[in-house]
């Protein structure tokens, strides 16, 4: 088992994973933690978050047999000719959070992490395992941590000391008993950038995120109308929100990803509201094809562009692109036009 294990680290590493880590089952202190988030609502509409009971917690229950995760991670942060902090500067422009401007990762990742397994059942024979990759009820950061990938920081992100924290996370869950890592310790300290820096203060307090405001809930996970007050601190932001990343200390130390699968798609990097607000469903359709984006839809993607325009400066046309829409046969999609007109007045 030593071997191996030594062997999936190399393997995972010729795989693209950045680093490979492996952990027990045990999550108990994590357990009560998210027990007590979702008691006090944290989670808001995200009901998935409590359907699979005490699963989450349990890898074991979750699929039977597992005694062992494999925790990998990968570098996603693009290649950029502008920051991304030169973007939210930039309010007639698109924010589209740095994780979704290329491939979906989850098939990405997923077919690494088939890959692995392959390779450890070529070494050993046949054995038990599942692969998750954000699919599943599963505590990915603190296995990730216990597997010493990294620690879990003050906004909730898993932090790595040299590599930052744009990276995504997978598991294979496995009944090898394979020897474990040592956790990883925090080490945020004193800082508190990333509870300062929110738009929305949704990190209520180091460690503690309340979701319902947090601005990647509202434009991502949140169906239905956006509430008002949460509309203008939005910006230009029209899928997710980056800022506790991008003005975290430690990422200072990150790399920009090599994976071309990970490379900015169809002009998503750098493009103005008014443009994205004019693609007809069937180019949405077309250009979100095997992008994490498309699970939202386009009637929630066209109603987080309308709140990124009222939030823009008043022009010709920011006003003309408002209006195209103003009669949307979307009560969502009108109702969001009216706010963003009624911002210009």
């Amino acid at each position: 088992m030593l071997d191996l294990a030594a062997q999936i680290q190399i393997w995972g590493r010729e795989l693209g994973f950045q680093q490979v880590g492996i952990t027990t089952v045990d999550l108990s202190e994590d357990e009560t933690r998210l027990n007590t988030w979702l008691a006090d609502n944290f989670h808001g509409s995200m009901e998935y978050m409590q359907r699979h009971g005490s699963k989450r917690s349990h890898p074991d229950e979750l699929v039977p047999g597992t005694i062992r995760v494999i925790s990998v991670r990968m570098d996603y942060l693009p290649r950029e000719s502008t920051p991304p902090e030169q973007l939210l500067e930039q309010p007639n422009m698109a924010y589209i959070s740095r994780y979704a401007l290329g491939r979906d990762y989850h098939k990405v990742m997923r077919r690494r992490l088939q890959r692995l397994a392959d390779r450890v059942a070529e070494a050993c024979g046949p054995f038990g395992y599942r692969a998750f990759v954000d699919s599943g009820p599963v505590l990915e950061k603190p296995l990730a941590r216990n597997a010493g990938l990294g620690w879990v920081g003050k906004h909730t992100n898993l932090i790595n000391r040299s590599a930052g924290s744009w990276f995504f996370l997978g598991e294979l869950l496995t009944d090898l008993p394979l020897p474990v890592s040592s956790p990883e310790t925090e080490h945020c300290g004193s800082c508190s950038a990333c509870i300062d820096v929110c738009p929305t203060d949704a990190i209520i307090g180091p460690f503690k995120l309340d979701a319902r405001r947090c601005i990647s809930y509202l434009t991502i996970e949140l169906k239905g109308s956006i509430p008002e007050e949460y509309r203008p601190l939005i910006g230009n932001r029209v899928y997710g929100c980056d800022d506790c990343q991008l003005f975290c200390p430690w990422n200072k130390f990150a790399s920009p990803s090599n994976e071309d699968d990970f490379a900015p798609r169809h002009g998503l990097a750098n493009v103005t509201l008014v443009d994205l607000f004019s693609w007809t469903e069937a180019e949405w359709l077309e250009r979100m094809a095997g992008s994490a984006i498309r699970r939202i839809g386009y009637e929630q993607w066209l109603r987080n562009i309308a709140v990124g325009l009222g939030n823009a400066p008043t022009s010709d046309a920011v006003l003309a692109a408002l209006h195209s829409r103003a009669n949307d046969a979307s009560s969502i999609i009108a109702e969001h036009v009216a706010w963003a007109l009624a911002q210009h007045a």
